[in-house]
Protein backbone atom coordinates (compact mmCIF):
# COMPACT_ATOMS: atom_id res chain seq x y z
CA UNK A 1 0.00 0.00 0.00
CA UNK A 2 1.23 3.21 -0.84
CA UNK A 3 -0.20 6.71 1.35
CA UNK A 4 0.50 10.04 0.23
CA UNK A 5 1.57 12.29 4.02
CA UNK A 6 2.16 15.85 3.60
CA UNK A 7 5.28 15.57 5.62
CA UNK A 8 7.09 12.59 3.66
CA UNK A 9 5.86 12.09 0.67
CA UNK A 10 4.38 8.69 -0.66
CA UNK A 11 5.26 6.25 2.06
CA UNK A 12 4.73 2.21 1.40
CA UNK A 13 3.60 -0.46 3.38
CA UNK A 14 3.62 -4.17 3.09
CA UNK A 15 0.58 -6.25 2.98
CA UNK A 16 1.39 -7.63 6.36
CA UNK A 17 2.25 -4.40 8.16
CA UNK A 18 -0.99 -3.27 6.56
CA UNK A 19 -2.99 -6.08 8.58
CA UNK A 20 -1.69 -4.31 11.93
CA UNK A 21 -2.44 -0.56 10.96
CA UNK A 22 -6.12 -1.53 10.24
CA UNK A 23 -6.64 -3.19 13.59
CA UNK A 24 -8.47 -1.32 15.88
CA UNK A 25 -6.13 0.02 18.13
CA UNK A 26 -4.25 1.72 15.47
CA UNK A 27 -7.55 3.23 13.81
CA UNK A 28 -8.32 4.61 17.65
CA UNK A 29 -5.40 6.99 17.15
CA UNK A 30 -7.14 9.01 14.08
CA UNK A 31 -8.94 10.49 16.92
CA UNK A 32 -6.21 11.50 18.80
CA UNK A 33 -4.52 15.27 18.50
CA UNK A 34 -0.80 14.75 18.32
CA UNK A 35 -0.64 17.84 20.26
CA UNK A 36 -3.43 17.76 22.69
CA UNK A 37 -5.17 21.31 22.57
CA UNK A 38 -2.61 22.56 21.31
CA UNK A 39 -5.32 23.50 18.34
CA UNK A 40 -6.34 26.40 20.62
CA UNK A 41 -3.58 28.46 19.55
CA UNK A 42 -1.94 27.05 16.03
CA UNK A 43 -5.51 25.77 14.39
CA UNK A 44 -3.75 23.93 11.78
CA UNK A 45 -2.54 21.62 14.72
CA UNK A 46 -5.24 19.18 14.10
CA UNK A 47 -2.89 15.78 13.02
CA UNK A 48 -3.20 13.02 15.13
CA UNK A 49 -1.28 10.17 16.45
CA UNK A 50 -2.41 8.05 13.37
CA UNK A 51 -0.53 10.12 10.91
CA UNK A 52 2.15 10.08 13.52
CA UNK A 53 2.48 6.64 13.87
CA UNK A 54 2.88 5.83 9.75
CA UNK A 55 5.38 8.48 9.88
CA UNK A 56 7.18 6.91 12.31
CA UNK A 57 7.34 3.96 10.97
CA UNK A 58 8.55 5.44 7.80
CA UNK A 59 11.22 7.19 8.81
CA UNK A 60 12.32 4.30 11.50
CA UNK A 61 12.94 2.31 7.50
CA UNK A 62 14.89 5.92 6.51
CA UNK A 63 17.09 5.41 9.74
CA UNK A 64 17.54 1.07 8.53
CA UNK A 65 18.27 1.80 4.67
CA UNK A 66 20.94 4.26 5.88
CA UNK A 67 22.44 1.90 8.00
CA UNK A 68 22.36 -0.45 5.07
CA UNK A 69 24.57 2.60 2.99
CA UNK A 70 27.01 2.70 6.09
CA UNK A 71 27.86 -1.49 5.73
CA UNK A 72 25.82 -2.91 8.00
CA UNK A 73 23.66 -5.69 7.78
CA UNK A 74 20.09 -5.56 8.75
CA UNK A 75 17.55 -8.38 7.72
CA UNK A 76 14.28 -7.86 6.27
CA UNK A 77 12.78 -9.47 9.13
CA UNK A 78 14.50 -7.16 11.79
CA UNK A 79 13.12 -4.49 9.47
CA UNK A 80 9.85 -5.84 9.92
CA UNK A 81 9.46 -5.91 13.50
CA UNK A 82 10.83 -2.03 13.31
CA UNK A 83 8.30 -1.17 11.56
CA UNK A 84 5.69 -3.43 13.18
CA UNK A 85 6.84 -1.84 16.75
CA UNK A 86 6.75 1.88 15.39
CA UNK A 87 3.03 1.47 13.99
CA UNK A 88 2.14 0.51 17.72
CA UNK A 89 4.00 2.50 19.63
CA UNK A 90 1.77 5.01 20.59
CA UNK A 91 -1.49 2.53 20.79
CA UNK A 92 -1.38 3.22 24.87
CA UNK A 93 -1.49 6.90 24.24
CA UNK A 94 -4.64 8.33 26.64
CA UNK A 95 -6.53 11.09 25.26
CA UNK A 96 -5.06 14.35 26.24
CA UNK A 97 -2.52 11.92 27.48
CA UNK A 98 0.48 14.24 28.06
CA UNK A 99 -1.74 16.76 30.91
CA UNK A 100 -3.28 13.59 32.33
CA UNK A 101 -0.15 11.74 32.92
CA UNK A 102 2.81 13.90 32.60
CA UNK A 103 1.46 17.27 34.12
CA UNK A 104 -1.51 16.64 36.22
CA UNK A 105 -0.45 12.21 36.80
CA UNK A 106 -3.92 11.29 37.33
CA UNK A 107 -3.24 8.11 35.49
CA UNK A 108 0.42 5.76 35.13
CA UNK A 109 2.22 7.26 31.75
CA UNK A 110 1.54 5.72 28.76
CA UNK A 111 4.61 3.94 28.04
CA UNK A 112 4.25 1.70 31.25
CA UNK A 113 4.18 -1.91 29.93
CA UNK A 114 0.16 -2.82 31.52
CA UNK A 115 -1.44 -1.35 28.82
CA UNK A 116 0.66 -2.94 26.18
CA UNK A 117 -0.46 -6.07 27.82
CA UNK A 118 -3.67 -5.59 27.92
CA UNK A 119 -4.36 -4.48 24.16
CA UNK A 120 -1.85 -6.69 23.07
CA UNK A 121 -2.14 -9.93 24.81
CA UNK A 122 -6.17 -9.78 24.79
CA UNK A 123 -7.38 -8.06 21.68
CA UNK A 124 -7.87 -8.18 17.93
CA UNK A 125 -3.86 -6.57 17.68
CA UNK A 126 -2.80 -9.91 19.26
CA UNK A 127 -4.24 -11.80 17.12
CA UNK A 128 -2.58 -10.11 13.97
CA UNK A 129 0.64 -10.33 15.60
CA UNK A 130 0.29 -13.83 16.63
CA UNK A 131 -0.62 -14.50 13.02
CA UNK A 132 2.41 -12.62 11.51
CA UNK A 133 4.62 -14.39 14.11
CA UNK A 134 5.88 -10.81 15.98
CA UNK A 135 3.94 -11.43 18.47
CA UNK A 136 6.54 -11.60 21.10
CA UNK A 137 8.86 -9.86 19.99
CA UNK A 138 6.86 -6.54 19.52
CA UNK A 139 5.68 -6.69 23.21
CA UNK A 140 9.53 -6.67 24.23
CA UNK A 141 10.56 -4.03 21.61
CA UNK A 142 7.40 -1.92 23.12
CA UNK A 143 8.09 -2.73 26.81
CA UNK A 144 11.45 -4.61 27.51
CA UNK A 145 13.68 -2.08 29.59
CA UNK A 146 16.66 -4.18 29.28
CA UNK A 147 18.17 -6.49 26.59
CA UNK A 148 16.28 -9.08 24.60
CA UNK A 149 17.19 -12.19 23.51
CA UNK A 150 15.00 -12.08 19.77
CA UNK A 151 16.61 -9.14 18.53
CA UNK A 152 19.68 -6.73 19.35
CA UNK A 153 19.72 -3.82 21.56
CA UNK A 154 20.20 -1.15 18.65
CA UNK A 155 16.85 -2.49 17.13
CA UNK A 156 14.83 -1.36 19.55
CA UNK A 157 16.63 1.91 19.82
CA UNK A 158 15.51 2.71 16.44
CA UNK A 159 12.17 4.00 17.93
CA UNK A 160 12.89 4.29 21.69
CA UNK A 161 15.93 6.30 22.33
CA UNK A 162 17.46 9.80 22.17
CA UNK A 163 17.24 11.12 18.53
CA UNK A 164 15.00 7.91 17.17
CA UNK A 165 12.37 7.40 14.27
CA UNK A 166 9.86 9.14 16.58
CA UNK A 167 11.48 12.77 17.28
CA UNK A 168 12.69 12.77 13.51
CA UNK A 169 9.09 12.42 12.66
CA UNK A 170 7.30 14.08 14.89
CA UNK A 171 9.05 17.54 14.88
CA UNK A 172 9.15 18.26 11.42
CA UNK A 173 4.92 17.32 11.67
CA UNK A 174 4.49 19.54 14.34
CA UNK A 175 6.68 22.66 12.56
CA UNK A 176 4.28 21.87 9.79
CA UNK A 177 1.18 21.78 11.20
CA UNK A 178 1.67 24.87 13.21
CA UNK A 179 2.60 26.65 10.34
CA UNK A 180 6.44 27.59 11.75
CA UNK A 181 9.01 27.47 8.87
CA UNK A 182 11.65 25.07 11.05
CA UNK A 183 12.84 21.81 9.78
CA UNK A 184 16.13 19.51 9.61
CA UNK A 185 18.16 18.70 7.08
CA UNK A 186 17.79 14.85 5.49
CA UNK A 187 21.48 14.18 5.30
CA UNK A 188 21.10 13.82 9.45
CA UNK A 189 19.95 10.25 8.26
CA UNK A 190 22.94 9.15 6.87
CA UNK A 191 24.93 9.62 10.35
CA UNK A 192 23.41 6.34 11.56
CA UNK A 193 25.20 3.54 12.39
CA UNK A 194 25.54 0.76 15.07
CA UNK A 195 28.60 0.82 17.40
CA UNK A 196 28.64 -2.37 20.00
CA UNK A 197 25.12 -2.90 19.94
CA UNK A 198 24.26 0.30 20.38
CA UNK A 199 22.39 3.18 17.98
CA UNK A 200 25.13 5.91 17.61
CA UNK A 201 25.65 8.79 15.24
CA UNK A 202 29.30 9.01 13.49
CA UNK A 203 30.66 12.61 13.77
CA UNK A 204 34.16 11.30 12.37
CA UNK A 205 35.23 10.92 8.45
CA UNK A 206 38.93 10.07 7.27
CA UNK A 207 40.17 10.41 11.34
CA UNK A 208 38.39 14.10 11.76
CA UNK A 209 35.92 15.49 13.29
CA UNK A 210 32.87 16.12 11.34
CA UNK A 211 31.46 19.93 12.20
CA UNK A 212 28.92 19.28 9.80
CA UNK A 213 27.46 16.64 11.15
CA UNK A 214 27.91 18.32 15.07
CA UNK A 215 26.14 21.26 13.40
CA UNK A 216 23.32 19.18 12.45
CA UNK A 217 22.72 17.84 15.28
CA UNK A 218 23.18 20.84 17.49
CA UNK A 219 20.69 22.58 14.59
CA UNK A 220 18.17 19.37 15.88
CA UNK A 221 18.85 19.94 19.35
CA UNK A 222 17.36 23.81 18.70
CA UNK A 223 14.59 22.78 17.02
CA UNK A 224 13.64 20.62 19.62
CA UNK A 225 14.27 23.57 21.91
CA UNK A 226 12.13 26.03 19.28
CA UNK A 227 8.98 23.66 19.66
CA UNK A 228 8.93 23.30 23.23
CA UNK A 229 9.56 27.12 23.66
CA UNK A 230 6.56 27.85 21.17
CA UNK A 231 4.59 25.10 20.80
CA UNK A 232 4.66 22.36 23.40
CA UNK A 233 4.90 24.76 26.24
CA UNK A 234 2.54 27.44 25.23
CA UNK A 235 0.57 28.32 28.27
CA UNK A 236 -2.85 28.56 26.55
CA UNK A 237 -2.45 25.05 25.40
CA UNK A 238 -1.20 24.05 28.41
CA UNK A 239 -4.19 25.68 30.35
CA UNK A 240 -6.92 24.43 28.40
CA UNK A 241 -5.28 20.25 28.55
CA UNK A 242 -5.23 21.24 32.91
CA UNK A 243 -8.69 22.36 32.79
CA UNK A 244 -9.39 19.18 31.07
CA UNK A 245 -7.60 17.41 33.04
CA UNK A 246 -9.08 18.38 36.06
CA UNK A 247 -12.46 17.55 34.89
CA UNK A 248 -11.18 14.07 34.55
CA UNK A 249 -9.76 14.16 37.77
CA UNK A 250 -13.44 14.53 39.06
CA UNK A 251 -14.92 12.27 37.09
CA UNK A 252 -13.20 9.45 38.68
CA UNK A 253 -14.60 10.22 41.60
CA UNK A 254 -18.12 8.75 39.57
CA UNK A 255 -16.25 5.76 38.15
CA UNK A 256 -14.27 6.98 35.10
CA UNK A 257 -11.13 4.62 35.00
CA UNK A 258 -7.90 4.43 33.08
CA UNK A 259 -9.43 1.68 30.76
CA UNK A 260 -12.41 3.84 29.56
CA UNK A 261 -10.07 6.32 28.50
CA UNK A 262 -7.87 3.65 26.66
CA UNK A 263 -10.25 2.55 24.28
CA UNK A 264 -11.44 6.61 23.89
CA UNK A 265 -10.43 9.24 21.89
CA UNK A 266 -10.43 12.96 22.58
CA UNK A 267 -13.79 13.62 20.70
CA UNK A 268 -15.85 10.75 23.07
CA UNK A 269 -13.99 11.55 26.35
CA UNK A 270 -15.40 15.27 26.07
CA UNK A 271 -18.82 14.28 25.55
CA UNK A 272 -18.48 11.16 28.43
CA UNK A 273 -17.52 14.15 30.71
CA UNK A 274 -20.33 16.18 29.90
CA UNK A 275 -22.51 12.91 30.34
CA UNK A 276 -21.10 12.65 33.26
CA UNK A 277 -21.00 16.17 34.65
CA UNK A 278 -24.98 15.99 33.59
CA UNK A 279 -26.12 12.60 35.35
CA UNK A 280 -24.22 13.77 38.21
CA UNK A 281 -25.06 17.31 38.67
CA UNK A 282 -21.90 17.97 39.31
CA UNK A 283 -21.52 21.91 37.61
CA UNK A 284 -17.29 21.59 38.06
CA UNK A 285 -17.14 18.92 35.21
CA UNK A 286 -19.72 20.60 33.00
CA UNK A 287 -18.34 24.11 33.58
CA UNK A 288 -14.73 23.12 32.91
CA UNK A 289 -15.78 21.71 29.58
CA UNK A 290 -18.10 23.93 28.56
CA UNK A 291 -14.87 26.72 29.15
CA UNK A 292 -12.81 24.60 26.95
CA UNK A 293 -15.15 24.20 24.11
CA UNK A 294 -16.08 27.74 24.15
CA UNK A 295 -12.73 28.87 24.08
CA UNK A 296 -13.52 30.50 27.61
CA UNK A 297 -10.00 29.71 29.49
CA UNK A 298 -8.89 30.23 32.72
CA UNK A 299 -5.88 32.97 32.73
CA UNK A 300 -2.33 33.15 34.14
CA UNK A 301 -2.87 34.81 37.95
CA UNK A 302 0.52 33.87 39.17
CA UNK A 303 3.48 32.43 37.85
CA UNK A 304 6.69 31.03 38.67
CA UNK A 305 9.98 30.19 37.43
CA UNK A 306 13.43 28.22 37.35
CA UNK A 307 14.89 32.01 37.18
CA UNK A 308 13.49 32.42 40.47
CA UNK A 309 13.02 29.51 42.42
CA UNK A 310 16.36 27.85 42.11
CA UNK A 311 16.57 23.92 41.28
CA UNK A 312 15.80 22.97 45.11
CA UNK A 313 12.48 25.20 45.54
CA UNK A 314 10.91 23.90 42.04
CA UNK A 315 11.72 20.15 43.85
CA UNK A 316 10.13 21.31 46.69
CA UNK A 317 7.30 22.44 44.67
CA UNK A 318 7.33 19.63 42.61
CA UNK A 319 7.15 16.96 45.52
CA UNK A 320 3.77 19.41 46.81
CA UNK A 321 2.11 20.35 43.89
CA UNK A 322 2.86 17.67 40.97
CA UNK A 323 1.24 14.30 40.64
CA UNK A 324 -2.14 12.42 42.61
CA UNK A 325 -1.34 13.59 46.23
CA UNK A 326 -4.06 15.49 47.95
CA UNK A 327 -2.32 19.04 48.83
CA UNK A 328 -2.78 20.08 45.44
CA UNK A 329 -6.30 20.01 45.20
CA UNK A 330 -6.65 21.30 48.99
CA UNK A 331 -4.92 24.34 47.89
CA UNK A 332 -6.98 24.76 44.73
CA UNK A 333 -10.46 24.86 47.10
CA UNK A 334 -8.15 26.74 49.61
CA UNK A 335 -7.97 29.59 47.15
CA UNK A 336 -11.19 29.07 45.54
CA UNK A 337 -12.69 29.83 48.37
CA UNK A 338 -10.59 32.96 49.52
CA UNK A 339 -12.10 34.03 46.02
CA UNK A 340 -15.22 33.51 46.11
CA UNK A 341 -15.31 30.91 43.00
CA UNK A 342 -15.90 26.95 42.23
CA UNK A 343 -12.58 24.91 43.18
CA UNK A 344 -13.28 23.99 38.90
CA UNK A 345 -12.48 27.83 38.23
CA UNK A 346 -8.58 27.42 39.89
CA UNK A 347 -6.02 25.17 38.79
CA UNK A 348 -2.74 24.27 39.46
CA UNK A 349 -0.12 23.50 37.30
CA UNK A 350 3.34 21.98 38.46
CA UNK A 351 5.01 20.28 35.61
CA UNK A 352 8.11 17.63 36.59
CA UNK A 353 11.47 18.68 36.10
CA UNK A 354 12.04 19.29 31.86
CA UNK A 355 15.21 17.53 30.42
CA UNK A 356 16.35 17.31 27.18
CA UNK A 357 17.19 13.81 26.37
CA UNK A 358 17.58 14.30 22.65
CA UNK A 359 21.63 15.90 24.21
CA UNK A 360 22.23 12.50 25.74
CA UNK A 361 22.24 10.96 22.17
CA UNK A 362 25.28 8.25 21.52
CA UNK A 363 27.98 9.74 19.36
CA UNK A 364 31.26 8.84 17.59
CA UNK A 365 33.90 11.30 17.58
CA UNK A 366 37.76 11.61 17.79
CA UNK A 367 37.24 11.35 21.58
CA UNK A 368 35.99 8.00 21.45
CA UNK A 369 32.08 7.06 22.00
CA UNK A 370 30.62 9.28 24.18
CA UNK A 371 27.02 11.25 25.36
CA UNK A 372 26.81 14.34 23.12
CA UNK A 373 26.30 15.89 26.55
CA UNK A 374 29.08 14.21 28.31
CA UNK A 375 32.34 16.33 29.20
CA UNK A 376 35.42 14.76 27.57
CA UNK A 377 38.47 16.57 27.29
CA UNK A 378 36.38 20.36 26.74
CA UNK A 379 32.70 20.75 28.66
CA UNK A 380 30.26 20.72 25.54
CA UNK A 381 29.29 24.83 26.10
CA UNK A 382 26.94 24.64 23.25
CA UNK A 383 24.76 21.61 24.15
CA UNK A 384 25.06 22.74 27.60
CA UNK A 385 23.69 25.58 26.87
CA UNK A 386 20.35 24.40 25.28
CA UNK A 387 19.96 21.55 27.93
CA UNK A 388 19.53 24.88 30.23
CA UNK A 389 17.60 26.68 28.41
CA UNK A 390 15.13 23.76 27.59
CA UNK A 391 15.11 23.59 31.58
CA UNK A 392 14.02 27.10 32.33
CA UNK A 393 11.26 26.38 30.27
CA UNK A 394 9.37 25.20 33.41
CA UNK A 395 6.67 27.33 34.69
CA UNK A 396 4.30 26.87 37.54
CA UNK A 397 0.83 28.58 37.17
CA UNK A 398 -1.87 29.39 38.82
CA UNK A 399 -5.09 29.91 36.77
CA UNK A 400 -8.44 31.93 37.38
CA UNK A 401 -11.26 32.97 35.84
CA UNK A 402 -10.33 36.35 33.75
CA UNK A 403 -12.29 38.83 36.39
CA UNK A 404 -10.03 37.22 39.44
CA UNK A 405 -6.83 37.42 37.92
CA UNK A 406 -5.01 40.48 40.12
CA UNK A 407 -6.70 39.61 43.33
CA UNK A 408 -5.66 35.76 42.79
CA UNK A 409 -2.50 37.03 41.99
CA UNK A 410 -1.81 39.11 45.27
CA UNK A 411 -3.31 36.00 46.70
CA UNK A 412 -1.26 33.91 46.18
CA UNK A 413 2.14 36.16 46.59
CA UNK A 414 1.23 35.25 50.58
CA UNK A 415 0.51 31.98 50.17
CA UNK A 416 3.05 30.59 47.95
CA UNK A 417 5.70 33.21 49.37
CA UNK A 418 7.20 34.02 46.51
CA UNK A 419 6.90 37.18 44.56
CA UNK A 420 4.20 36.74 41.11
CA UNK A 421 6.35 37.02 37.97
CA UNK A 422 3.18 37.92 36.23
CA UNK A 423 3.22 41.41 36.16
CA UNK A 424 -1.00 42.86 35.02
CA UNK A 425 -1.62 46.00 35.50
CA UNK A 426 -4.29 47.12 37.48
CA UNK A 427 -7.96 48.51 35.51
Amino acid sequence: MILRDPIHGDISFTDREVEVIDTYVVQRLRGLHQLGTANLVYPGCIHTRFEHSLGTAHTAKKILQALRWNGHKVEDELEELITVSALLHDITHLPYGHTLEDERQIFPRHDTGNRYDLLINQGEVGQVLDKLGLKEAVLQMLTLKGKSKLFPQWVKEVISSTLDADVLDYLKRDAYFAGLAHDYDERVFSYFTIIDDSLAINMVKHGLDRLDARSEILHLLRFRYFMMERVYSHHTKIIAGTMIAKAVEIATGYGLTENDLLFSNDFTLIERLKQIGQDNHDERVSSLISRVESRRLLKRAYVLSTGQLGRKDRHDLIGTYNGPGKRREEVEEEIAGELGISSAEVVIYCPTEWVMKESAALVKTTLGVHRLNEPRLNPPVDVKVLEDQYENLWRFYVCVPKEKVIQAGELCESYFKYNNEFVLRKP
